[in-house]
């Protein structure tokens, strides 16, 4: 039975990492899973609302990494895991969760995902998506009002305070682990393409060794 390989992409916030991620799950089809490292934002159903709302989301103590270590071990088990489900209404992890199975290919999709030792020696290819600050800005602006309901004076009161500091402290020195750096995230079709075929051979010697 063949291990399958785990794709870890990084990147800052609206840095283009998701598109990244979804544009190599459309390539590889039936045989990835798609793991979101927000899905494993720490459960916080004993805070108080003001108390979820006041958590800084985008430091390495935020997320539940242990479990997603565990997760991450059992799929490369052929395991299959219950991946959790974040409520961004609530602030708090849902009581819901998704069945993944596992694949060839899991791609580890986040914005500290390298930051964590724990599950960068669980990846075989280290992506970092790398895109300049007023680019990530705004499309993090246009997500979390459309998406997350959150008021425009929110967003930017917490990219000043949280966000950017976040970002120079723990996420910019993280991209020193990646084995490959992507400018400008989904609109860089030759590293996708270049990313997706080294991701191929891979997969293509591990079955043959099986």
């Amino acid at each position: 039975m063949n291990r399958p390989i785990i794709i870890g992409v990084a990147g800052g916030s609206g840095s283009g990492k998701t598109t990244v991620a979804r544009n190599i799950c459309e390539r590889f089809a039936d045989s990835v899973a798609l793991i979101e490292q927000d899905a494993y934002y720490n459960d916080q159903s004993h805070l108080t609302m003001e108390e979820r709302i006041d958590t800084n989301y985008d430091h390495p103590l935020a997320f539940d990494h242990a479990l997603l270590a565990q997760h991450l071990r059992q799929l490369l088990q052929r395991q299959p895991i219950q991946k959790p489900v974040y409520d961004y209404t609530l602030y708090t992890r849902s009581p819901k969760s998704i069945l993944v199975e596992p694949k060839d290919v899991i791609i580890l999709e986040g914005i500290l995902i390298l930051e964590d030792e724990r599950l960068r020696e669980l990846m075989d290819i280290k992506v970092f998506v790398d895109t300049d600050a007023d680019v990530r800005i705004l499309r993090r602006l246009e997500r979390d009002i459309k998406t997350r309901e959150r008021s425009l004076d929110s967003v930017i009161q917490q990219y000043l305070t949280v966000v950017r500091p976040m970002h120079q402290q723990f996420i910019e020195p993280s991209k020193r682990y990646a084995d490959l750096i992507i400018p400008e995230g989904g609109y860089n079709q030759v590293a996708i393409n270049l990313l997706v075929n080294q991701i191929q051979t891979i997969v293509s010697r591990s079955s043959h060794l099986s």
